[in-house]
């Protein structure tokens, strides 16, 4: 999340944790694939796959180490070990839209470029909406694991979330009983269901799939508790809301 939000803003970004290789949402370093290719351009160096190493992060001798205090790529636990190799920033990123985390992280590093990259997302956004015929309202926003046996739901407080609303979505959320079902630290941005949480937690009359192919959206409107509903596949995976916002959109089905 956070390395695509310092790439849009010119940050000298000199290396970065990364995840599995070569999956739908990484590239082959295990950078997420939307800002993937700006990462190669820019010469940025994957750190390490998977869990932090304070080691790899010393070799690098950066004058700057940021953290994320949730989520997956969080390395909020060696946050001593990485206070002792350069000053460092902690971010949560769980709360905050793709625009207030790049003010947030161009006012505490100083990145005047952070400005104009918010100006210029937000006459995208506008021009977006502009176009956008919006499917049947409130809609569930997803990314889908493990062949539709599990989800994580974006929250209206995600990144996602908040630009949904923004472009005029409304967020269809699950009963109260399940929205608590948080996890990944203290994460709000996310409702992760499973199992029969599954069926009960995706109340919304269109599915929004993030990071989706074609066939996951085949394997929802094949389950039963997809079958009545419209899924909309979104191409913007791993957290980050590239320039281009929402590359691909296509209806595999209507309610």
């Amino acid at each position: 999340m956070l390395t695509g939000s310092l790439l849009a803003i010119d940050a000298p970004v000199i290396a970065s944790g990364a995840t599995a290789p070569g999956s739908r949402l990484a590239d082959e370093q295990g950078f997420f694939r939307q800002w993937g290719a700006v990462a190669k351009q820019k010469g940025v160096k994957r750190l390490y796959i998977g869990e932090s190493s304070p080691e790899a992060v010393a070799v690098e001798a950066p004058d700057l180490i940021i953290v994320s205090a949730t989520g997956n790529d969080s390395a909020i636990k060696l946050v001593d070990q990485f206070s002792t190799i350069a000053p460092m920033l902690v971010v949560n990123y769980g709360d905050k839209s793709w625009q207030q985390l790049v003010t947030l992280l161009g006012q505490a590093a100083g990145y005047e470029a952070a400005a104009a990259c918010v100006k210029a997302f937000d006459a995208q956004e506008a021009a977006l909406k502009s176009k956008i015929a919006l499917p049947p309202q409130p809609v569930s926003a997803m990314v889908v694991n493990g062949d539709g046996r599990a989800v994580n739901l974006w929250t209206s407080e995600s990144a996602q979330g908040k630009l949904l609303e923004q472009l005029g979505f409304t967020l269809a959320m699950p009963p109260a009983g399940l929205q608590q079902l948080h996890s990944m630290g203290q994460r709000k941005d996310i409702i992760q269901l499973s199992g029969d949480n599954v069926a009960s937690g995706l109340n919304g009359n269109t599915f929004l799939l993030f990071a989706a192919e074609d066939k996951t959206a085949q394997q929802v409107m094949q389950n039963p508790f997809g079958s009545s509903k419209a899924a909309l596949g979104l191409r913007a995976g791993g957290g980050d809301l590239p320039s281009r916002l929402l590359q691909r959109h296509a209806f595999a089905g209507a309610s």
